[in-house]
């Protein structure tokens, strides 16, 4: 009896969120899903996610929010993540601070053990822990209880996430990785049963600078002027990766998913 998870690209923006709001039931339902995971790190325009975009997003049918870099960028997380033990931030972040980087969640009788990492390399605001070192610690933890193990690394380097992804291969069922907000065709099973893909895409807009307005970026870079960016609208679609997992822990089938949004959009 295996498991099905779908962890969905990283939602951007209102865009991203009406993207979940239109098609997570339906895929829900025609993939028989679970369990779903979404990394929620650019929900609240483009750069965190805000308390009240996660309440919504765990209403719509999100079991588990992940993070990244930008977890405390809208100050009533910091608060309301302590006692929302559905959404986890890198678990390499120091041990005291607010939230969780790792739970154990339950579905149809099932546990299934989640790990939120974020990587070392091309993040200057932040200098965490080194999640490799972490990893074995933390697996160790969550075995106790359950043999299916799923990490979301939130790295910006290639190489960084596949030295990740052979590393944890055999300590966890799958890795998942996150931030560069491009679905890629790189899904596997390695040797020892670990799922992986460098990146689990976008949930948003696909014609725009990873889901914002390509006006405004373009703008930065030419000005070098800080200025606020605004969500894209254009091209709407949720990305992720469709994970079956036996009771042994390991990945047996991995599959990209695309789906394209067709209704109006509208604010939320």
């Amino acid at each position: 009896m295996s498991v099905r998870v779908f962890c969905a690209g990283e939602i951007v923006g209102k865009a991203g969120v009406f993207c979940i709001k239109s098609l997570l039931p339906k895929i829900k339902k025609e993939k028989n899903i679970d369990l779903i995971i979404a990394n929620g790190e650019g929900a609240t325009g483009g750069y965190g996610i805000g308390k009240n975009h996660s309440i919504y997003l765990h209403k719509l049918g999100i079991d588990v929010l992940t993070s990244g870099e930008c977890i405390y960028y809208k100050k009533d997380m910091v608060l309301h993540i302590q006692k929302a033990s559905y959404i986890l931030r890198p678990a390499n972040y120091p041990p005291g601070n607010p939230g969780r980087g790792w739970g154990i969640f339950s579905c149809n009788g099932r546990k299934i053990g989640v790990i939120s990492l974020l990587g070392l390399s091309g993040f200057s605001r932040v200098h965490l822990s080194n999640p490799f070192t972490y990893l074995p610690e933390l697996v160790e933890k969550i075995k106790r209880e359950t043999n299916i193990i799923i990490v979301d690394f939130h790295a910006a380097t290639t190489a960084e996430k596949y030295t990740m992804f052979h590393h944890a291969d055999g300590r966890v069922s799958a890795v998942v990785g996150t931030h560069s907000k491009v679905l890629t065709s790189d899904e596997t099973i390695l040797p020892g049963g670990t799922g992986i893909i460098c990146d689990t895409g976008r949930t948003g807009s696909l014609d725009s600078v990873g889901g914002l307005d390509p006006e405004i970026e373009i703008r930065k870079f030419i000005t070098q002027i800080p200025e606020r960016s605004r969500d894209a609208w254009k091209e709407l679609e949720l990305q992720g990766v469709l994970l079956d997992i036996d009771d042994s822990g390991k990945t047996t089938h991995i599959e990209r998913i695309r789906c394209k949004c067709t209704e109006i959009p509208g604010s939320i």
